[in-house]
Formats: C-alpha cells, sequence, structure tokens
C-alpha cells in the first residue's frame, strides 16, 4: 500500500438512478442465461434471426460489484427485456486467464462478447485477428485496427474531476447528517485506489485537479489498498486517511469500495461512490454517502447489442466514447441528501460540467492512463 499526501490548488445531472441489474449472485466460472445461439458473430442481424446471444467477461472485480461491472450487465438485462436476446455472464477475475477465456468463449459461438475492463486489452488484441468473424465490444479501451471490435472508453477522468469538485466543496461546508460530520476547518479529502495501476492512477490525479479546481488549499490524501476485492484492505486505507483529518473519501476500487464506506459510517465521516448511484447500489452506508460520480456504462451495452440484434454493429467499431458533454458522465445526489446539500455543490457541479463541454478544463491524464 503506498500513501501519499499532495497539496492541491483550486448538482446532479442525470435525472434517472443507474439501478443495479438482478443477476444474481456469481460464484465461480459461467451462468448461462440460455441456450448458445448460432455460430460466431456475424454482422446480418445477430444470429440469422434467431435469438441473439451474448457473452459478458468480468473484470478482476468480478460480478456483484454495486459499480462497474453490474452497470455493464444492466445494459444487457435492459436489451434481453426488449429484444429476442439472452445474455451469458462469465466470471474470471485473474487477468492471466483472460486470454483462454476469450478464446473459449469465442468457440461457443456467440454473436457479441463483451469484455469488461482494459485488462482485456492485450488478450484481445490477439483473439481479435484470432477470431476475426466475432464481434467484440471492449470496455475502457480500444483495438487499434481491429475491425471486429467496439472499443468503449468512458472519461473516466471527467467523472473522477467531478468527483474532485464534490470532495472540495463538501469538507469546505459545515454540514451534519445522522451522525456524520465535515470539519470545515481542517478541508482535508481522500482517495482511495484499488489496484495501483495506469488507469486508477488518472482516477487519482484527475480527482486532485478537481479538488484544485475548488480550492488549492485543500488537502488530498492518497493511497491503494492493492485489490478491487479486499473491502478490508480499502478499509484500512480510509480510516487512516479519516484518522489524518479527511472527512470526504472518494474511492476508485470497484467492490472493495465498501470497505471505504464502513470505515466512514464508522467514523462519522463521509463517502463518494464511483460508477453507479452506490448509495442505491450499496444501500446500508445511504447515510454515508453523498453522492456519486456516475457513468452510463449500462447505455453502452445496450446499444452496442441492440446494433447486433439489428445487423449494424459496424457502425460502432472502432473507439466509441461516454462523456460529460454527451450527458454520459454526471455527478448524482445520494439517495439519502437529495434536497438536503448546500446549493454550493450543485453550482459548482455545474460550472465544471459547463467547464468540459466548453473544453475549457484541461486535465493532466487521459480516461486510461496519464
Amino acid at each position: 500500500m503506498t500513501d501519499r499526501q499532495a497539496e492541491v490548488d483550486g448538482t446532479s445531472g442525470i435525472d434517472r438512478r443507474m439501478l443495479l441489474a438482478s443477476g444474481g449472485a456469481l460464484a465461480t466460472g459461467t451462468v448461462f442465461a440460455g441456450c448458445l445461439g448460432g455460430g460466431g458473430g456475424s454482422d446480418d442481424g445477430g444470429s440469422g434471426g434467431s435469438t441473439t446471444q451474448v457473452a459478458i467477461i468480468s473484470s478482476p472485480a468480478g460480478f456483484d460489484d454495486n459499480a462497474f461491472n453490474d452497470n455493464a450487465v444492466e445494459g444487457l438485462e435492459q436489451a434481453s427485456e426488449e429484444f429476442d436476446l439472452e445474455y451469458t455472464t462469465v466470471e474470471e477475475t485473474q487477468e492471466a486467464q483472460y486470454e483462454s477465456v476469450q478464446a473459449d468463449t469465442a468457440e461457443s459461438g456467440y454473436d457479441l462478447i463483451i469484455c469488461v475492463g482494459d485488462n482485456h486489452t492485450d488478450p484481445l488484441s490477439t483473439n481479435a485477428e484470432e477470431y476475426p468473424d466475432q464481434n467484440w465490444m471492449l470496455i475502457n479501451n480500444v483495438i487499434e485496427g481491429a475491425d471486429n471490435v467496439s472499443g468503449w472508453i468512458e472519461m473516466n477522468n471527467e467523472m473522477s474531476f467531478l468527483a474532485g469538485v464534490a470532495a472540495g466543496v463538501m469538507t469546505q461546508e459545515d454540514f451534519e447528517y445522522e451522525g456524520s460530520s465535515t470539519d470545515p476547518d481542517g478541508s482535508t479529502v481522500g482517495f482511495v485506489g484499488g489496484e495501483d495501476i495506469p488507469l486508477i492512477n488518472a482516477f487519482e490525479q484527475s480527482y486532485i485537479e478537481g479538488v484544485e479546481w475548488v480550492d488549492d488549499g485543500i488537502e488530498v490524501l492518497t493511497g491503494y489498498g492493492g485489490s478491487f476485492s479486499d473491502t478490508g484492505a480499502a478499509n484500512d486505507v480510509a480510516e487512516s486517511q479519516i484518522d489524518d483529518g479527511a472527512d470526504i473519501v472518494w474511492h476508485a476500487a470497484s467492490a472493495a469500495g465498501g470497505g471505504v464506506f464502513s470505515a466512514a459510517q464508522d467514523n462519522g465521516r463521509f463517502a463518494l461512490g464511483v460508477d453507479v448511484d452506490q448509495s442505491v447500489a450499496e444501500e446500508q452506508y445511504q447515510d454515508v454517502i453523498l453522492g456519486s460520480a456516475v457513468k452510463a456504462l449500462n447505455e453502452a451495452t445496450y446499444t452496442v447489442s441492440e446494433a447486433v440484434v439489428n445487423g449494424n454493429f459496424s457502425e460502432y467499431v472502432g473507439e466509441q466514447n461516454l462523456s460529460v458533454a454527451q450527458g454520459s458522465i454526471d455527478f448524482v445526489v445520494g439517495q439519502a441528501f437529495e434536497g438536503e446539500l448546500p446549493d454550493a455543490l450543485n453550482e459548482n457541479i455545474q460550472d465544471a460540467k459547463e467547464g468540459f463541454e466548453n473544453d475549457e478544463i484541461e486535465l493532466t491524464c487521459g480516461p486510461t492512463s496519464c
């Protein structure tokens, strides 16, 4: 675990809530939502008029993370309700297995295979070439030159910046709610990452810059739990930051983020969610989750699935984006705090969003690395 301190310089837009799919608990291996379809991914309306078959392979955090993976599944759940489509969830948390799991899934005859997370990029570079007739969707990166891969890059840097803005505003407010409070005299916030990798480093830096945009006198404490699933490790990092004065902690740790919420709850402080409205997804912590920085990944998986059903997957090959300007990146207030938070929060979030829409905010890091 690393821990460093940075001195930094310096609402809600999506009206709908990003509810998670009810796909059920996935312990190991593959869970089948229906029979396999025809042979592989064609661009002629799925598997020739029969039920379209989609597989989704998890990131290392696995499904039931109440964040990134579940948000991706939500789009498939919606597509399965609206189209003649069935989906299969393939949980694989070991990155070393991705090349073989992707290949095995391609051999099974799906019309579309969705790979959740940048960890799939290198293996998919091989498999996209090995299985040229297979339609692939990659989340968090793109395979250059591949004419069978729809690569979706969410502007995680914009999302992280909005989280930083929210933390920067709220740490300066004198705010109390059901036993938790801010410490406006201290003006210190925290960040807990999962694995210490370039993607999450970009989350961290963009979060710092969002805080910096509000006030350069706010201190940002940062650390990594080393895992996207170990809530205990994330809890330890958050507890340490709270002990050192942080009154609001944001995480980019997927399923491990529950440890950040429990640390805030146990110590009378607040937290911010990531990817989805975690005051809903992690409802037991709704009393400390002031809000969440969110991305509409469910809309992306729905869009690509619909394209396969309709036979126009080729329109989505190459790089696709989710951004503030598209209305796909936002900050939502937690369900327990609607109407409770100061006007300054919404004002600053709206100003930041306008800044992105008008190309007035420059970030050090891109959406996947610095």
